[in-house]
C-alpha cells in the first residue's frame, strides 16, 4: 500500500509500506493491505510505517487519515521523524504550557492541547 503524509508546508513522506500504525484520538490503529475505506481523526503521537526493509517512526501533531484503495493519506500539522525530536525544547514547551492560564473553556482547551503535544514529543524522543 502507499502511504502519503502531508503537512501544510510539504509532502513529508510518500512511500510503499506493509503496515501502518496511527495515533487516532482515541487510541492506536493498525492498517494492513486491502484495508476497508475509512476516515479517522488523529491524536498526538507516533506514526509507525513498516516496510519489508525498514521501519519509519514519526511524531504527528493531530489531523486526519483517510484509507481508500490501498492508499493511506495522512494530513497533519507536523510530521517529525522521531530521531529529530528535540526533547529539551519539548520539556520547555511542557513547562510553559503548564503555566498557561485556563480561565475560559478555550484557554483550558489550548492549555491541554499544548500539554498533550509536549508530553507526546517527550515520550517519543526519549524512546
Amino acid at each position: 500500500m502507499q502511504v502519503v503524509v502531508v503537512t501544510p508546508e510539504k509532502t513529508a513522506l510518500d512511500e510503499t509500506a506493509d503496515s501502518v500504525v496511527l495515533p487516532l484520538f482515541d487510541g492506536s490503529y493498525g492498517i494492513l493491505n486491502d484495508h476497508a475505506p475509512m476516515i479517522g481523526r488523529l491524536g498526538f503521537g507516533e506514526l509507525k510505517i513498516q516496510s519489508s526493509s525498514r521501519q519509519d517512526r514519526y511524531y504527528v501533531d493531530g489531523g486526519f487519515v483517510q484509507v481508500a484503495d490501498n492508499i493511506v493519506s495522512v494530513l497533519t500539522g507536523r510530521a517529525i521523524p522521531v530521531n529529530d525530536i528535540d526533547v529539551k525544547a519539548a520539556e520547555t514547551a511542557l513547562a510553559e504550557a503548564e503555566k498557561m492560564e485556563a480561565g475560559t473553556a478555550e484557554l483550558a482547551e489550548l492549555r491541554q492541547r499544548s500539554i498533550s503535544q509536549a508530553k507526546a514529543q517527550i515520550k517519543l524522543g526519549r524512546g
